[in-house]
């Protein structure tokens, strides 16, 4: 994806690219956001604390009081308020930038953390790592089905690859619709996901496709709708060994009658070597495509299991 048109719209903590917009002025860039992930990613970089209207520097706020519904407030001057700033304009961002497909936060931050972040409680009381961050909360109630994830936990190699996986597959169905939907092509665009949904989860995936054939009458638009929200909370559950292994073997199933006796024992055995976690997913895979290429099957060779994301990223080396 060299050329810039072809790059996936991302939102991102713009501390994260570099951008000195941090209290203190300075930033938290990441190697991979920025070296890395902007080899696929056109990222729209945003500081919500300054663009509220706060400065930089700047006197640092933190969340205090109830975890499920904090107020945003000045750490030496409480009267500093902008818990409502920062909810309204994560839920203009997400009005505005509804092309997005996915969103990379800054950990731990009181504007966009996405999980355990500190707090305070009343004096003498312990800090809670409950919240989430006041922009973050509001972007991810507005656009439920948008892939999000934090920066820091996106040094997890397994972690890393499922939120990759969900930007793939999200900028796919945008240009899905903007082709033109059809049910044929719902159907189409379901069939190339059933290994990778079986892999994330296997009940998710049966649940899919009887929705599917169990709603031929009702209206596309309300289908498609439907089932897009279930098929990204699908893709948000964390494959592991022994599903991954089990996609594996229902893949192999395809091609083991082309396959000599000492093929198959070579293949199994690459396979049983993963689940024990003795070799990365990428080497039973990687056996698996050089079949395919001997052997191909149309079906198989469409799934998007196969390649969910760049190769070159290289993220089944590590799972």
């Amino acid at each position: 994806m060299n050329n810039p048109k072809d790059r996936i719209k991302v939102g991102i903590s713009a501390c994260l690219l570099g951008a000195p917009v941090r209290y203190n002025g300075g930033h938290k860039q990441s190697y991979l956001c920025k070296d890395v992930l902007s080899q696929y990613f056109e990222y729209i970089p945003i500081c919500p604390e300054e663009a509220i209207g706060l400065g930089t520097p700047r006197e640092p706020i933190h969340l205090i009081g109830n975890p499920i519904s904090p107020r945003a407030v000045g750490t030496v001057n409480p009267e500093l308020d902008v818990t409502e700033r920062l909810t309204t304009f994560g839920q203009h961002t997400a009005a505005r930038l509804n092309d997005l497909c996915g969103y990379i936060l800054m950990q731990k931050s009181p504007s966009c953390g996405m999980e355990r972040v500190k707090v305070y409680q009343a004096p003498k009381h312990p800090v809670l790592h409950k919240g989430v961050g006041l922009f973050a909360a509001a972007l991810m109630q507005a656009q439920p089905n948008l892939p999000v994830e934090e920066e820091g936990r996106l040094n997890d190699p397994v972690l890393r690859e499922n939120f990759i996986t969900r930007v793939f597959a999200y900028a796919e169905w945008r240009q899905l619709l903007k082709t033109g939907l059809s049910r044929k092509k719902l159907y189409d665009f379901h069939a190339r996901y059933k290994y990778q949904l079986m892999a994330n989860s296997p009940s998710d995936c049966a649940a899919l496709g009887r929705l599917l054939a169990n709603n031929q009458r009702v209206r596309l638009g309300v289908l498609a709708t439907n089932y897009f929200s279930y098929f990204m909370s699908a893709l948000k559950k964390i494959a592991n060994r022994g599903s991954h292994t089990n996609v594996l073997q229902h893949i192999s199933g395809y091609i083991k009658q082309s396959l000599s006796a000492d093929e198959k024992q070579e293949l199994q055995t690459l396979i049983t070597q993963y689940r024990t976690g003795a070799v990365p997913l990428i080497a039973p895979l990687t056996l698996l495509k050089h079949h395919l290429k001997r052997h191909p099957n149309r079906y198989i060779t469409n799934q998007v299991y196969l390649q969910p994301h760049p190769e070159n990223l290289g993220l089944r080396n590590a799972i």
